[in-house]
């Protein structure tokens, strides 16, 4: 499990594991908003989820994995 952003008003997402073994995203709303856990594909979490703050946070680690991947092997 990794949190990927928290709203000020408390709401969290976080990238965790489902009962299959898919990388999902869960989201975990504050008791204010409702309080109600959903997760949903990170397809569908891409796609639905318009330019918000969640999604670029999730882009911005996607990202870093793609950078660490371009430098190659670490040296010693």
């Amino acid at each position: 499990m990794r949190q990927i952003y928290k709203s000020p008003n408390g709401d969290s997402w976080l990238l965790v594991r489902d009962d299959h073994e898919q990388v999902v995203i869960e989201h975990r709303p504050s008791a204010a908003s409702g309080g109600r856990i959903s997760r949903q594909s990170l397809g569908k979490f891409l796609s639905d989820n318009g330019n918000g703050p969640e999604r670029q946070e999730l882009l911005r680690l996607i990202g870093t994995l793609v950078d660490a991947a371009a430098a190659g092997p670490e040296t010693t």
